[in-house]
């Protein structure tokens, strides 16, 4: 596309000024229809077959080339460009934190993207009301929890709820209790290193050994 071209594009305040050539001005069988083609480009339906029978319907007498050729040029057209849509890692990070630890424009942006997909504004509130029960422990509402989740249609949320249930009273006493068993897995995690450093070579006895020691 030459620079002549792209200005033309540019000055353009109307679509038919895009139109060049020595069958400009003349009159044709599709003139009483541009009107509606236009509006309907306008508001989005820009699918020319679907148009083009149409108006066919309502007595276009022409053929669909004419009515490709009216429409050609309005895809040249350059749209409103929009703001950059967030990126799903954004967005999670939003949902998973605390709601003050956001700033304003943070705030707005997620609640206009909740606003959006009732999907994912029904899936923040279960995600913030477990991490109120996580950080309150307030095990005794996780039965509750639970059967609100699987009243909403979100899959993925239904097998963590799922996995919940299986075990449920630990679930439950690990949401409530002061006590946990985070000191057994560090001592866990500790001993599988010391086993990784010997590569499996070495004896039970030395394992005992540097695991007493170290």
């Amino acid at each position: 596309m030459t620079q002549n071209t792209v200005a033309r594009y540019q000055k353009a305040a109307r679509p038919e000024d895009l139109f060049h050539g020595q069958c400009q001005g003349r009159a044709s069988k599709l003139d009483p229809f541009k009107p509606y083609l236009q509006q309907q480009w306008n508001e989005g339906r820009t699918n020319v077959w679907k148009l083009y029978e149409e108006i066919k319907a309502v007595g276009y007498p022409g053929g669909y080339g004419p009515v490709r050729s009216y429409l050609k040029p309005f895809r040249k057209v350059p749209g409103p460009i929009g703001p950059k849509p967030m990126s799903p890692r954004a967005v999670a990070s939003w949902i998973l934190s605390h709601p003050d630890s956001l700033d304003e424009v943070q705030h707005h942006q997620l609640k206009c993207i909740l606003g959006t997909c009732p999907e994912l504004a029904s899936l923040t509130r279960h995600v913030r009301s477990f991490a109120i029960m996580l950080a309150r422990r307030q095990g005794e509402h996780l039965p509750e929890w639970i059967a609100a989740v699987h009243g909403d249609d979100l899959p993925s949320l239904h097998r963590f709820a799922s996995h919940l249930e299986r075990d449920l009273d630990a679930a439950i006493a690990g949401l409530t209790l002061p006590w946990n068993s985070g000191v057994v897995e560090g001592h866990v995690n500790r001993i599988k290193m010391l086993k990784r450093q010997m590569f499996g070579r070495a004896s039970f006895a030395l394992l005992r050994r540097r695991v007493l020691l170290a």
